[in-house]
């Protein structure tokens, strides 16, 4: 699969015009990171299409098209942003809690835990019996079997996965679920009269569009962020009570501005009401139902703002036994047998994960693409739409693209090789080095007007 045909793909499914095309140059070629996967493809079309659909939206506002050019360098080092995030040119950011990591079990299989979350690490280690230490936890696994650990772990709602092949995977009644739907849906839910983009200026591609992101760690807050640097006015939404990790709230937050709504109390979820009524864009990444059960779902939000574009991120999609399972990117390449097959291709001794978070970004900017491919289609006839992806479906297209035999032999990309790709910006946690759009567009430039902020940094209204 070549970069070109998966950008065909994408825009293929979405039924989006396809002379737009013809605007698109990608240079590279895969592999560009240590993988057998071919990322840099992945990497290269995501965005491009995200930076197509912006191209797009300008149009509409203009009637000018514009050409969009993205390098596959670029693209990985925009997957690749929360590794190469410096704050005041300290230390590469700690991402992981120690106890996260890879595990082998009494029968032989290996099983991965995701503790970076303090009460998720708190539950494993309730439910393994041990200290907060990687030996404990490794010679307590030990005295359990990988699926008997795995199912385990499920039932109590914590974050692990079996290291399955890509067989064992494909056998699952989750998987077979996810090979039903599509790389992601874009569907109308409800009738609205047509809403034209242009109520903002016309500098930019979302100038004026307003969008609600309720997500956190990257991929949804990677569709945020990709949103607001082509001008959108993007409102980050946590609550009180939720945890954050502190790299990916500086890396993902930049063009945000930051709000707390606590939406267990009927003040905050008044207050969200509120906001969602004059928003253009809802996004959110809980587990599918959770914001449903307090009166934000897709079709409770389309009757009481007619006309808006809700997008729903997920890791084992909307469908299927898993489709309420926690997840996140590594446990879905755990899962799914991308771990087994890096593993086996390169000889280790341990499975071994992507060389980056590519599951994650890739639904990311998917998910930015849909939510302006609808607003597009909102603006030509009409309607409320609902955009779905997830890191499973995503996942299933890597894998459909064939092989690099050798890839995993190819050279780490250091932050040195790739400081052309990054910018400065003074913040309140110092100076941040963060890489920069990979999407170039020639007439509007994709960037961030706001610096990242701290969580809870401003009101929850609109400005």
């Amino acid at each position: 699969m070549t970069p070109e045909l998966a950008l065909k793909h994408i825009w293929t499914v979405a039924g989006c015009d396809p002379a737009a095309l013809r605007s698109v140059s990608l240079t590279g070629a895969d592999p560009g990171l240590p993988s057998v996967y071919r990322v840099g493809s992945l990497a290269s079309a995501t965005i491009a299409a995200t930076g197509l659909a912006a191209a797009e939206c300008q149009r509409l506002r203009t009637g000018r098209r514009q050409s969009v050019a993205v390098e596959m360098r670029r693209a990985l080092a925009a997957f690749r942003s929360e590794r190469y995030l410096r704050i005041d040119d300290g230390p590469p950011p700690a991402l992981r809690d120690p106890v996260t990591g890879f595990y082998e079990t009494r029968d032989g299989r290996w099983i991965q835990l995701h503790t970076n979350f303090a009460h998720h690490l708190r539950g494993v280690l309730n439910v393994l019996g041990c200290d907060n230490e990687r030996a404990a936890v490794a010679a307590a696994i030990r005295g359990w079997d990988g699926a008997a650990l795995d199912q385990t772990l499920a039932d109590a709602g914590l974050c692990a996965a079996l290291i399955r092949t890509p067989d064992e995977w494909a056998a699952l009644d989750q998987a077979k679920a996810i090979a039903r739907l599509p790389l992601f849906e874009i569907e109308r839910i409800g009738d609205a009269p047509a809403e034209p983009l242009c109520h903002g200026g016309a500098d930019r591609p979302l100038a004026g569009v307003r969008v609600l992101d309720l997500s956190r760690i990257i991929a949804g807050p990677v569709a945020g962020r990709a949103l607001a640097h082509h001008g959108a006015d993007v409102l980050l939404i946590n609550g009180p009570h939720l945890p954050n990790i502190a790299p990916l709230v500086i890396d993902n937050g930049r063009g945000k501005r930051s709000a707390v709504l606590d939406l267990r109390a009927a003040a905050g979820c008044e207050t969200l009401h509120g906001l969602a009524d004059d928003a253009d864009v809802f996004l959110q990444a809980y587990r599918p139902g959770a914001l449903a059960a307090r009166g934000f779902g897709p079709e409770e939000l389309a009757r009481v703002r007619a006309g808006i574009v809700y997008v729903s991120v997920s890791a084992y999609g909307h469908d299927g036994p898993w489709a309420r399972r926690r997840g996140f990117d590594s446990l879905v390449q755990s899962a799914s047998g991308i771990a087994f097959t890096e593993r086996q291709a390169a000889g280790d001794a341990q499975p071994r994960h992507l060389p980056c978070q590519a599951l994650d970004h890739a639904t990311g900017y998917l998910a930015a693409f849909g939510a302006m491919t609808a607003l597009t289609r909102r603006a030509a006839e009409g309607g409320s739409w609902h955009v779905r992806v997830s890191l499973a479906q995503t996942g299933r297209w890597l894998q459909s693209f064939g092989m690099l035999a050798d890839g995993w032999r190819t050279a780490d990309v250091a932050l040195d090789d790739v400081r052309d790709c990054m910018a400065s910006v003074q913040s309140e946690f110092g100076r941040v080095l963060a890489v920069q759009p990979a999407e170039e567009l020639a007439q509007t430039p994709a960037f961030y007007a706001l610096p990242p902020v701290r969580v809870g940094a401003h009101e929850a209204r609109w400005v």
